[in-house]
């Protein structure tokens, strides 16, 4: 049966506008969120995702800790808008829980777990928009929020999510192309290019897989390009501040202070 809409035109451009390996507009605000050590809010195209981090701390229960490293929690909630669906998605929903679990997985053996034991780092991940790439953002916006907080990485995690239209590969999806494709979505480690997650929604014919995997390999390198911009700039404000507040300490001009705000 053909689909109902065009995911692919002849000439070559996608249902929102873009070509096949483009990415959607990235945004990332690492400004402070509430009480959190770290945090971040990460936008694919319409799917907007914030992630806060909270820790390392001490162990809430005793049987959460571990006596030679950090116990890693990890919770997700989706904002009732967030979606064009008219069910409330709970915390124990199978596809949230999943996330949940992909996310902790994931992120175990880059957190350097072992600097911070009997500790607990609580990760919580609120879904405010989808429109496709959840599980991309999510773990993009952990990898952001993590380095917000200063937890130490032995690298960035950068997540995208590719599929196939006939014989045309694809690049970070959105919900209608994700529910007319199989698709997956890889997460990798720029510096290294180890691959740390590989999921597959639907199934994907090992020709295609091939395919799909090498490009997205590519696109988290770009990704990541992204998320070293916003974590410099926002290290730089935090030293500016650090330095406008130290001036201010020792007696500084106070009017030259005010003209930074």
């Amino acid at each position: 049966m053909a689909s109902r809409i065009e995911i692919l035109n002849d000439g070559g451009y996608r249902s929102d506008g873009r070509r096949q390996y483009e990415l959607r507009d990235i945004t990332i605000d690492l400004s402070q969120q509430g009480q959190a050590d770290g945090s971040a809010i990460i936008t694919h195209g319409l799917t907007q995702v914030l992630v806060s981090v909270f820790g390392p701390r001490e162990a809430k229960q005793r049987r959460e800790t571990i006596h030679d490293r950090a116990n890693i929690n990890v919770e997700v909630a989706v904002a009732a808008f967030s979606t064009g669906e008219r069910r409330k998605r709970s915390r124990g929903d199978k596809r949230i829980l999943e996330i949940a679990a992909i996310i902790k997985s994931t992120f175990e053996p880059v957190i350097q777990t072992s600097i911070y034991p009997r500790s607990q780092i609580d990760i919580f991940v609120q879904v405010l928009q989808q429109d496709g790439g959840l599980l991309q953002a999510c773990i993009n916006g952990t990898t952001l929020a993590l380095a917000n907080a200063g937890i130490p990485l032995l690298d960035f995690v950068c997540a995208v999510t590719g599929g196939v239209h006939s014989t045309s590969p694809m690049l970070d999806l959105t919900t209608l192309e994700e529910n007319d494709i199989p698709h997956a979505t890889v997460a990798m480690m720029p510096r290294t290019g180890k691959v740390t997650l590989v999921t597959m929604e639907t199934r994907l014919h090992v020709d295609r897989f091939e395919e799909i995997f090498r490009l997205a390999i590519d696109a988290g390198k770009v990704i990541h390009r992204e998320m070293k911009i916003a974590v410099k700039g926002r290290t730089e404000a935090l030293v500016t501040a650090m330095g406008s507040a130290s001036k201010v300490a020792s007696g500084g001009d106070n009017d030259e202070l005010m003209q930074d705000y």
